[in-house]
């Protein structure tokens, strides 16, 4: 038997991290199975169907390496609206499904409750289908249903507790549970890898592989992803689109090797690991069935060793995007012409131990390709103080004196000049750098100095001065 799992998301705009971490699950199981790993667009709902929510899909599963092309798909859950309708009439016609005209209100006017569910008033009427009659599955009164679950165990539900739920709806169009049944027995879905929320479903869908013939695939339920509240992730109050991660320079490779960490663990104590190593180490078995905690700030982190991790040169190309504008990237607050790539590829190794995204180069590096600084006014506040003209000045004429123009010469010149006023260097810098670089905070100065050069160096030194006249 050939396994064939698949990813079925929904065009939603925007592509969940959640969402993300099952591909990636369903992907790694597929390639360990030598099997295939097959994507279906779930896009019956008109409201959700744009071409455009398809490809942001396509594009965030290139992203994190589920490139177009390796897998089998996209197939379109609307292109088999005709085997929906045909499996809902062979459960009428078996007697496992009948047409109901209940309504909500009706239901809850019989049972006294607007949470007991649906009482089987239409189970035995014998209506024929009918505008507005909905096709309800009839589910057995006795026994059992068992989950076989490759990370739960075996969970078990009583049928009794199970309400005669509704297949198909007044118009004769499937609902979900039908639909994705009967996609899955078409595609021939051998596994289904999928979030735990799904979990309530499984004995329903269950129920219709049964009805329908045939045996129903191999289920693993893998955890919900939490926030640091420990409520599931929520697109209304959480950062879930993997497309806003990409966009603000998370890199790939780290997103991948975090998401995976979401309920699995590699071998020994790391969690930083070569993707070969997850490919080959994963095992769904081995997932922790209790809520995974998606921790922004260690994603963070891990980003950050990522990029510490590149050769120079890879990070000078990953860092491009955020130079010159490119795709998605928001432009930076300087023109083509003025972005100077040599001056860029000298301070590149002194940022890359900084930063911990991509887009947080832009602040560290904008002073050298501006013709002024973007002056944090918070900082100038901070660091021109009383004193602070009279340090420019010293500065100025002992910067304007050397004959060498280089990080070491710059740093023990301020640093003569800052021990004339009693100042150690930390204090004798600040103006300088503000004044320079428009921040207190950034890359090593005098490495800064030595790249923007003496001109415009001793010029924004001169500027500062003369705005604190």
């Amino acid at each position: 038997m050939t396994v064939r799992v698949r990813f079925a998301p929904s065009p939603t705009g925007m592509f969940h991290v959640g969402g993300a971490r099952s591909a990636l699950q369903n992907w790694i199981y597929a390639k360990q199975q030598g099997g295939v790993f097959v994507l279906r667009i779930e896009d019956t709902d008109a409201a959700r169907n744009k071409p455009e929510w398809t490809e942001g899909i396509l594009s965030a599963l290139d992203w994190i390496g589920i490139e177009r092309g390796s897998y089998e798909g996209p197939h379109f859950q609307s292109e088999y609206a005709g085997e929906h309708r045909a499996a809902a009439a062979r459960l009428h016609e078996s007697g496992r499904a009948y047409y109901c005209d209940c309504t909500r209100e009706a239901v809850q006017a019989r049972t006294g409750s607007q949470y007991q569910g649906y009482d089987g008033f239409c189970r035995d009427r014998g209506l024929p289908a009918g505008e507005g009659r909905a096709l309800r599955f009839r589910t057995p009164d006795e026994g059992e249903t068992v989950v076989v679950d490759l990370i739960r165990g075996e969970p078990t539900f009583e049928n009794k507790l199970i309400e005669d739920f509704v297949i198909a709806r007044g118009d004769g169009s499937p609902v979900f549970l039908l639909a994705n049944v009967v996609d899955d027995m078409t595609m021939g879905i051998t596994h289904v890898i999928r979030a735990e929320e799904h979990l309530p479903n499984t004995p329903k869908q269950q129920l219709l592989w049964d009805a329908l013939g045939v045996e129903p695939p191999i289920w693993a339920h893998v955890p919900v992803v939490v926030n640091e509240k420990r409520q599931k992730l929520s697109k209304r109050r959480d950062k879930v689109a993997l497309e806003a991660y990409r966009d603000e320079g998370y890199l790939a490779a780290a997103m991948r090797n975090y998401l995976m960490l979401l309920g699995w663990a590699p071998s020994g104590d790391r969690e930083i690991v070569p993707w070969s190593v997850i490919e080959e180490e994963f095992r769904l078995a081995e997932v922790n069935p209790s809520p995974a905690f998606f921790d922004e700030k260690k994603l963070r982190a891990f980003n950050g060793e990522y990029i510490r991790a590149l050769g120079v040169e890879e990070f000078v190309d990953a860092c491009r995007p955020w130079l010159t504008g490119t795709g998605t990237i928001a432009p930076p607050p300087w023109q083509p012409e003025e972005f100077d790539a040599d001056a860029f590829a000298a301070v590149a190794p002194l940022a890359q131990t900084r930063i911990a995204v991509l887009s947080e180069i832009v602040p560290n590096v904008d002073f050298l390709f501006l013709a002024a600084p973007l002056t944090d006014e918070a900082a100038w506040a901070k660091a021109m103080k009383e004193g602070a003209a009279e340090l420019l000045d010293a500065a100025t004429a002992a910067f304007e004196a050397l004959e060498s123009w280089d990080a070491e010469t710059l740093k023990s010149t301020l640093e003569a000049v800052g021990a004339e006023r009693g100042l150690k260097l930390g204090k004798a810098q600040a103006p300088v750098r503000v004044a320079v670089t428009g921040r207190t905070v950034g890359l090593p100065l005098f490495e800064s100095l030595e790249v923007l050069g003496r001109e415009r160096t001793l010029s924004r030194l001169r500027a500062a001065r003369v705005r604190l006249v």
